[in-house]
């Protein structure tokens, strides 16, 4: 296969593995798909590596794929990381300006970042993300961007994302075992807010809540700036096990009936040729199931089944807005995305429950081969490329990078 500048990022999570490649365009303003690739996840729970084999062959056959639709080789990557072990905490460094000017330059921006970063961790945890909230210089504070201001006094606030050691090392062998060197590990959440929300939202203050298969990553900005994050250990898979006990069926048969009911969902408004029948009666004839389950009641699917598991997730949500602080200063409401999106009722039952405004978030930002991946479920993967280009644009504070994308505004 030939050489040529890629960005690539290998989403893995506890439903799937996806692996988008991307290449500049020709005017170097835009990324292009050029491979996507998506596999069953195998060796992971809950976001976490739980078999190095099983893994490494899943995360594999994804890869593969993505390079066989483009016609490139994969030689690093974006990977996504995700699991309750994920923690986060805001620190404050403080430095003197070092230029006789005391105009300020990039190394007195390292200086504070780093300074903000020199928190005390236990052995087994590594700080995964150090993000500047905001800058003050002298006092001023709400300064964005302190380069070539003038001042004495330079403080950073930042927002330190943090991981288990052994997590990390787990999942960064799995990708080393498969050729790819990992240009950098981004909290999921972080990953999906890159693709789903606007500038706007993150300004006024917003929620994003990323329903996984194995868990729910969740990510608030307040004023521009990611602020609290958290990942709580229930995910969509959790309201397939529950219809698959509820209805004594298999788990197969059960994701099967999860998806009818969304189709039926996105459908009810839309006319239809087929003849009135009860409307609360479910027809599961037609949709295959090994089990002799003929018809149901929709009712009780989505109001004794459904509705229950994503009040506890959202629940979940509330408890931890309350933890963090910040409950009360996200007017711009919460956006939802990840494949538990997708779901039945999601957005009824999340307004409900956080008596917040929300909405659905899909993925936006590339271009080139997107029809594969303009669902809530490919975010974090679509969000991996956006993250990558951003640090590019974003030195000092941002280390990685990638020549070719030289003309791409951050």
């Amino acid at each position: 296969m030939a050489k040529t500048p890629l960005l690539t990022g290998i989403d893995i999570g506890s439903s799937k593995i996806t692996t988008i490649i991307t290449a500049a365009s020709e005017d170097q303003t835009r990324l292009n798909v050029v491979g996507v690739a998506s596999s069953e996840s195998r060796g992971i729970r809950k976001s976490q590596v739980v078999d190095i084999e099983e893994a490494i062959s899943a995360i594999t056959k994804s890869v593969e794929a993505a390079e066989r639709m483009a016609g490139y080789s994969v030689s690093d990557a974006f990977v996504s990381v995700s699991g309750d072990h994920i923690q986060s905490q805001n620190s404050k460094g403080v430095v003197a300006v070092g230029n006789p000017e005391h105009e300020i330059v990039p190394d007195d921006v390292y200086r504070v970042i780093e300074a903000a970063r020199a928190i005390s961790l236990p052995s087994s945890r590594e700080i995964l993300h150090v993000l500047p909230r905001e800058f003050i210089v002298d006092s001023q504070s709400g300064v964005r961007d302190p380069l070539g201001m003038t001042g004495v006094r330079l403080e950073a606030e930042a927002h330190i994302v943090t991981g288990s050691s052994a997590v990390i090392r787990n999942l960064s062998k799995c990708i080393a075992e498969i050729g790819v060197t990992v240009n950098g590990l981004v909290f999921s959440g972080l990953a999906s807010a890159e693709s789903t929300l606007s500038d706007t939202e993150k300004e006024l203050g917003v929620v994003l809540i990323d329903i996984g298969g194995g868990t729910t990553s969740i990510a608030v900005y307040i004023e521009g700036a990611l602020s609290h994050s958290a990942v709580i250990p229930v995910g969509a898979k959790n309201i397939t096990n529950d219809l698959a006990i509820g209805l004594r069926i298999s788990l197969d048969s059960a994701e099967k009936i999860k998806q009818h009911l969304t189709e039926l969902d996105l459908q009810k408004e839309k006319p239809s040729d087929e003849p009135p029948k009860k409307p609360d009666e479910l027809n599961l004839a037609r949709l295959g199931l090994k089990e002799d389950v003929k018809t149901t009641s929709k009712k009780t699917l989505v109001e004794g089944i459904i509705r229950p598991r994503l009040n506890e997730i959202f629940s979940m949500v509330g408890d931890e807005l309350k933890k963090s602080g910040f409950a009360s200063s996200t007017p711009a409401g919460v956006v939802i995305t990840g494949g538990g999106a997708q779901t039945v009722e999601v957005i009824s039952s999340c307004k409900r429950t956080l008596q917040l405004p929300a909405r659905i978030g899909d993925p936006h930002g590339l271009s080139g081969l997107i029809d594969e991946i303009g669902s809530p479920a490919f975010a974090t993967a679509t969000g991996l490329i956006l993250y990558g280009r951003a640090q590019h644009a974003s030195s000092p504070a941002g280390k990685m990078s990638f020549p070719m994308f030289k003309n791409i505004p951050g």
